[in-house]
Parts: C-alpha cells; structure tokens; sequence
C-alpha cells in the first residue's frame, strides 16, 4: 500500500507538533508528579542522530534538567511510563496518531542514578512492542491514554537503575537519520530482587529497524525492533 502524496504532506506538516516526553511514572502503587525522578526536557522533540551518545537519556538540541529524586521500585513489578505531548498536556494529547513505530524499555544498573550520565554500555532491554496485525507499539501506548507498561524483571540484583522508555516514530525513516527517536530516564532504586539474573548488556548503536519506509514497504513485512532481544529471567 502506497501512502498517498497528500497524506504525506499532512504527516510532515504535523511533525513538529507531534513530538513527546516520558514525564511521569507510576511505580508501587502510585504515579509520581511531572519530572519526579525524571530528567525531563522543556523541549518535546526527537533525537535523530543514531551516532549521538545523546541517545541514552535524551540532550542538546533538548537539554535535560536534573533530578535529585530516586523512585522506589520493587523487582517483579509493573511500573508505568507515562507519556505526554508537552510536560503539561493531558491524557488525551500524548503523540500525533501518525508517529508509527515501536515502543522499549532499557535498563543500566548504575552507582548513583542521580549523577550517572547513561553514556556508554550496560544497558539492555525489559521491554519491546513493535507491529502485530497492524498495530505499532506506539498506537498501544496512545491508545492506553500515554500509559507504557514495564515489568521489571524479579531476578535482577538490587540497587539503582537508569530507565530508559523510547519510543522510535518511524514516518520518516525512509532516509538516513530520518527516524525520530524520543526518550527520557528515569531513576530508580530497585529493591526485591533474586540477583540471578545475568542480563546481556550492550551500547546504542544503527540498526536496520530505524531506516524503512513504513508507507511504501511491501505488505506484509516484519518488522524487526532495534536492540538486542529482550532480557527475561
């Protein structure tokens, strides 16, 4: 199916409103307010530069503002990713329909969430959603009112974290550094945990998932997320 000349036009138009942050998240039974724990941007737009270490967190052209909260988390529970248009939107303006593309969580245990910068490897993934039966990880996600759930996984060892929600919007990434990449992370304190686990670590790097042309691709495809598989216990 080819998308047509006018759609695309709308879809390019509305890309600079469309942008989104990860500003809250839900963790032991509560939501936690706007920024808490979270170095959120003022600026809701995407990283575009795969080769950026700037995709670890977030950063320049969207400087981040520090937090010094940790959120309490306990192994083997959901936590929520709140997702929203601007760091004051609603539940009803999340991401522009037209953003299509898959949805991840990461993990970095780190010495101090509150300082480490998230730059280099030891990250690996908790969470993935990329396209079943026509449906990308982003609709679920703007469907759910902003809501990204993530388990984190019982078997890993106690001790701060680095999360890191990403959502990929793929409408452009028929070129090189077209895919628009959005992410923040949040800080964690993981208690609970077996610590037998032995998650395999890795450094951001280009992946095939990150230049396709959703719209004129041959139907049907698979669609491969970027990043390694997803660590379970």
């Amino acid at each position: 199916m080819k998308v047509s000349t006018a759609i695309a036009a709308v879809l390019s138009a509305s890309a600079a409103s469309a942008h989104t942050i990860f500003v809250q998240l839900g963790a032991n039974g509560k939501t936690n307010p706007v920024s808490y724990g979270i170095r959120t941007p003022s600026y809701d737009g995407p990283q575009t530069d795969v080769s950026s270490s700037n995709l670890a967190c977030n950063g320049p052209p969207n400087p981040t503002t520090p937090s010094k909260d940790i959120i309490q988390v306990t192994a083997g529970s959901d936590v929520t990713a709140v997702w929203r248009h601007t760091l004051t939107s609603g539940a009803n303006d999340v991401m522009d329909a037209g953003h299509k593309g898959p949805v991840m969580a990461y993990l970095r245990k780190v010495t101090d969430a509150k300082t480490d910068s998230g730059v280099g490897g030891g990250w690996f993934k908790i969470q993935e959603e990329g396209l079943n039966n026509g449906k990308w990880g982003t609709d679920t996600v703007i469907n759910n009112q902003g809501n990204q759930v993530i388990r984190i996984p019982q078997c890993i060892a106690n001790g701060q974290y680095l999360l890191r929600a990403e959502m990929i919007a793929l409408h452009g990434a028929r070129s090189v550094n077209g895919a628009q990449l959005y992410m923040e992370c949040a800080q964690l304190n993981v208690t609970g945990g077996t610590g037998t686990g032995s998650p395999k670590t890795f450094s951001q790097s280009n992946d095939p998932g990150l230049l396709l042309d959703i719209y004129n691709v041959k139907q049907p495809f698979t669609y491969v997320i970027p990043g390694p598989p997803k660590f379970t216990c």
